[in-house]
């Protein structure tokens, strides 16, 4: 992991800083490389454990075709000495992509000094989001999967290039099986990842068509019913289950989660929203059976994987202790390479 985050800043101190910093995914861009993003986010899963975070918290609402939903957390002494809050607004609309080309998420941080309340920074969070959530695969994988390098990949939308981009970082990729109920984007990601990471890929029908092979799986969909289940994990196998992020959606079969090793990377939230709650919903298992947060794993609190031969799930439905960890980083960035546009929201403009 990075040193302290503090290292990043130079020249004036935060509490001289006037304005608040706007920065445009093209900023968070250049700012966030992926190895940089993982430490960051395995840094604020360790703090979270140490006690040193504000408690995340979660509000969404759902409107036609889509929703919205509101992530909140903070880390004490992040920005020299000083403690920051993060409140991100996502919106979600599956169908964007495909019918009015836009992004399925859409949304904003702010940034605040969780000191004196000034809002330091707002920045868009489609490349934050995209870039925490591969992170956070990135960091469960860097404990909890085995060394083989076989993927299957479960969604071929945008989101799973970052999630491979991520899991290169820390584990080597030898093959990679691209899954989409769209095969043409299914083809379509198989030979863009091919060529970016220099990795055999192959298009397959269904996971059945993966099960015997597959190291880790990796699911990123809008599902609704399950469709990953007992019969298509091995032993040994690693699933990081990212697509269930409200209670509609369902992308493990509640069974396989009771049968297995589950680490969650918000226990609350995940009995909530993730793919665990469906197996609390239909009493195969309680919340007690849950092996550990990820901040627990990250921080050696508690075991993982207890042998080669474990399922273990990782149930991924976002938590905005990713996201101020992110911010925050990109933020000092901005702030010592000039990057950005400094205004002043009550009126007025800097710079």
């Amino acid at each position: 992991m990075t040193e302290s985050l503090t290292a990043e800043l130079s020249g004036e101190s935060l509490g001289s800083v006037p304005g608040t910093l706007v920065l445009t995914r093209e900023d968070v861009v250049r700012l966030l490389p992926i190895g940089a993003c993982i430490d960051a986010v395995e840094r604020g899963f360790l703090r979270h454990a140490r006690g040193e975070s504000i408690t995340p918290g979660l509000l969404g609402t759902h409107v036609e075709g889509g929703g919205f939903h509101v992530k909140t957390a903070g880390l004490r002494d992040a920005v020299e000495g000083r403690p920051v809050f993060a409140a991100k607004v996502n919106a979600n609309f599956p169908a964007n992509p495909d019918r009015r080309g836009l992004p399925t998420i859409q949304g904003v941080i702010a940034l605040f000094d969780a000191a004196d309340g000034r809002v330091l920074a707002l920045l868009d969070s489609i490349e934050i989001t995209s870039l925490r959530t591969a992170a956070a695969t990135a960091v469960a994988a860097k404990y909890l999967a085995p060394p083989g390098g076989i993927v299957t990949v479960c969604g071929c939308g945008e989101q799973s290039r970052y999630q491979l981009r991520a899991l290169a970082c820390v584990r080597p990729l030898r093959r990679v099986m691209a899954f989409d109920l769209h095969a043409a984007r299914a083809a379509r990601f198989a030979e863009d990842v091919a060529a970016e990471l220099k990795v055999e890929t192959a298009v397959i029908r269904e996971p059945a068509e993966a099960a015997g092979d597959t190291d880790i799986w990796i699911t990123c969909t809008t599902a609704r019913r399950w469709f990953l289940g007992r019969a298509h994990v091995a032993t040994g196998a690693f699933v990081a289950a990212v697509g269930a992020d409200n209670p509609e959606k369902q992308e493990l079969e509640p069974e396989l989660l009771a049968r297995n090793a589950v680490v969650a990377d918000v226990l609350d939230q995940c009995a909530t929203i993730g793919d665990l709650h469906h197996a609390i919903a239909a009493g195969l298992m309680g919340r007690e059976q849950v092996r550990a947060e990820l901040a627990d794993i990250v921080s050696g609190r508690k075991s993982g994987r207890l042998s080669p031969e474990e399922i273990v799930i990782f149930d991924s439905t976002g938590t905005a202790v990713q996201d101020v960890a992110a911010a925050a980083l990109v933020y000092q960035r901005a702030r010592s390479s000039g990057a950005g546009l400094t205004v002043r929201l009550g009126g007025g403009r800097d710079g």
